[in-house]
């Protein structure tokens, strides 16, 4: 399916309802913009999940290490 859209003010376009609805697009989403010859493709960037949980988590549980962390951690609180 193709739709005709306008460019607005500071060169703004929306993007229509059934594409974005078709790409799971929503507001917030990056982009990828490049230019094909005459034409300018988008396309969703996606985050890789597992790269966004190592951030948020930090690096993978090790008991060994962490534990000495934890030991360490404690030592030095209580002194």
């Amino acid at each position: 399916m193709s739709e005709v859209i306008r460019v607005g003010r500071r060169y703004t376009i929306v993007i229509p309802k059934f594409a974005r609805r078709e790409l799971g697009i929503k507001e917030g989403d990056l982009l990828l913009l490049r230019v094909e010859g005459q034409k300018i493709v988008l396309e969703p960037k996606r985050s890789n999940p597992f790269k966004v949980l190592e951030d948020v988590i930090g690096d993978v549980y090790s008991e060994d290490r962490d534990e000495r962390v934890a030991e360490e951690w404690l030592k030095n609180a209580s002194s």
